[in-house]
């Protein structure tokens, strides 16, 4: 059996763990982190790549200074009586620390002072400043080791270029309505071609893709080792103490001694089939947005040392609505409905053909709606209904605006279009009351408000909008034939419940004892947000403030 020993092991090589391999390794520890997958960055790397940190350096840069409490009663008001606190404060008051760590060793974030939290209603809610993302990364400064990342998810890509919420997106939006949004997204086309070209693949990486990319390249610096196709089968002990772990590779099995600790960061559970039965609704209807690999596997290592599992949570899942795709070449993929739903001109119905939840609010809550409004024994299937001036303007789903052509997606059964919302009603088995829904939705819009659901009266569904529509930058007529629709299910980003932990992700035993030498953070970790979903990027900003905890507390 070979061996490696080292100081500090990382299961998983999303944000959180290599976020806690970056830390470790500049705090001067010896660090491996191990992966599974063949590719390294896990879910991050198909993620959006948003994080919220409030009390961030650029959000003070750029003058946005609030109190420290105002976040804290944000959360505690959201939770409710899901508030840990002890957690919650070890969050808030290392965000900005990290945050500074990493900039100061080199790695670039950019703002989104823009961003809204999603409950506006809510004490402390922030309308801008909690929100970053790494910067655009140029993988060419990786060289051979650029094969070592995972790619893009497919399906949030154009031709295998990502493409970043925000000013990016909207340049694509408006390249055939703006000269310079076409002069920019030509520039961008361009670029790419060539790395296709020359790489077999995006270089200019964005979004996950370029946070796993910056996160890799510093902890590389430091002389992090990596090992990828390595499944870590089960943990070791040293005079009760978690002490490395077991793994299977390609080249047999190999023991890694750690010698002041092991962190779990395989992604959570929502890969999982048996445990999505177990502990989502609807789960016969689910489609993750995590990698295969996210299937519990951490869960099983640290029960196996005698973790406790927190599954009492709001939801057990975090939750984004979606659809099924089929590519061309057979290959499937799943889409998530992150954009297009908060755009004027689009609602979402059931099979009764009502509507059932504001379309511009936050993902969670459009499936959360969803599961409350499928009547028992029903499936959890939803629609989303538009006309063809919003597709050729917004998109819809995978289905790209003009010029992008969609008879592909006609064809394929993914879109369904119909000359009258009737015949869609029927190809698409909706009840006929799709007509009287759209017939008073359009009243409403025509009048800038949304009696059923109030879309456009927050700071957040505003944001979603287009601000060049007045008076409601989230309500237009949906009048001007054909109609397309395309079926919704419910999906995750990850899981929500998971592995006990206490402030510095040390994983704790079912009676708060600690399990000592083991750290969870990421989706391993159970959600410090209690299954409540309060802004987005509340996935992506504890996993690296809890890696980073995790790596401090472990070189003390």
């Amino acid at each position: 059996m070979k061996s490696l020993d080292c100081d500090f092991l990382v299961i998983g090589s999303g944000a959180a763990g290599l976020c806690a391999a970056v830390t470790a390794a500049i705090n001067g520890m010896d660090v491996i982190v191990s992966e599974r997958a063949p590719v390294l960055g896990g879910t991050t790397a198909w993620s959006g790549g948003w994080m919220w940190l409030p009390g961030n350096r650029l959000a003070r840069k750029a003058g946005i200074i609030e109190e420290a409490e105002a976040p804290r009663a944000y959360l505690e008001a959201v939770l409710g009586n899901r508030f840990d606190a002890g957690r919650i404060e070890g969050f808030l008051g290392s965000a900005p620390g990290m945050v500074d760590f990493l900039m100061e060793n080199g790695f670039q974030f950019e703002a989104g002072n823009g961003i809204c939290d999603i409950y506006g209603d809510q004490p402390g809610a922030g309308t801008g400043g909690r929100s970053l993302i790494a910067a655009p990364f140029d993988a060419r400064q990786l060289g051979q080791n650029i094969q070592l990342l995972r790619r893009t998810k497919r399906e949030t890509a154009f031709l295998g270029m990502p493409i970043q919420a925000g000013a990016d997106l909207s340049a694509f939006q408006n390249a055939t309505r703006k000269p310079s949004a076409l002069l920019y997204v030509a520039r961008r086309l361009a670029r790419h071609l060539a790395d296709l070209v020359t790489h077999r693949r995006a270089m200019s990486l964005r979004n996950g893709a370029a946070l796993v990319a910056g996160l890799f390249a510093l902890a590389n610096r430091h002389g992090t080792r990596f090992l990828t196709s390595a499944c870590a089968t089960k943990l070791i002990f040293h005079d009760d103490r978690v002490g490395g772990a077991v793994f299977a590779t390609e080249d047999g099995e190999l023991t890694i001694t750690a010698h002041k600790g092991v962190l779990l960061g395989t992604g959570g559970f929502s890969q999982n089939a048996q445990m999505r039965a177990d502990h989502f609704p609807h789960a016969s209807d689910h489609l993750s947005l995590a990698v295969p690999e996210a299937d519990g596997s951490g869960l099983a290592l640290a029960q196996s040392a005698g973790a406790g599992f927190v599954d009492d949570v709001a939801a057990a899942g975090a939750w984004c609505p979606v659809s099924h795709i089929c590519w061309p070449d057979g290959t499937k993929g799943v889409f998530p409905h992150i954009i297009e739903r908060g755009k004027p001109g689009v609602i979402a119905v059931r099979a009764d053909g009502k509507r059932f939840v504001n379309e511009a609010d936050g993902y969670h809550d459009y499936v959360t709606a969803l599961h409350a409004a499928i009547p028992h024994g029903d499936s959890a299937r939803s629609w989303l209904i538009c006309d063809h001036l919003f597709i050729r303007r917004w998109g819809l789903g995978i289905v790209r605006p003009a010029p992008i052509p969609m008879r592909y997606w006609i064809k394929s059964g993914y879109l369904r279009r119909a000359p009258t919302l009737e015949k869609l009603a029927t190809l698409c088995g909706i009840d006929p009351q799709l007509e009287e829904t759209v017939r008073f939705y359009n009243d409403d819009a025509r009048k800038g408000q949304d009696s059923a659901f109030g879309r456009g009266g927050s700071a957040y569904n505003r944001n979603q909008g287009d601000p060049e529509r007045v008076p409601n930058p989230n309500l237009a007529p949906i009048e001007r034939g054909p109609y397309y629709a395309i079926e919704v299910l419910p999906g995750s980003f990850g899981s929500f419940a998971g592995i006990k932990t206490d402030a510095h992700a040390r994983v704790l035993r079912a009676d708060d004892t600690i399990v000592p030498g083991l750290f969870a953070a990421g989706a391993d970790m159970a959600s410090i947000m209690g299954g409540h979903y309060p802004a987005g990027g509340i996935n992506l900003g504890p996993a690296m403030v809890f890696g980073y905890r995790a790596a401090e507390a472990a070189s003390s």
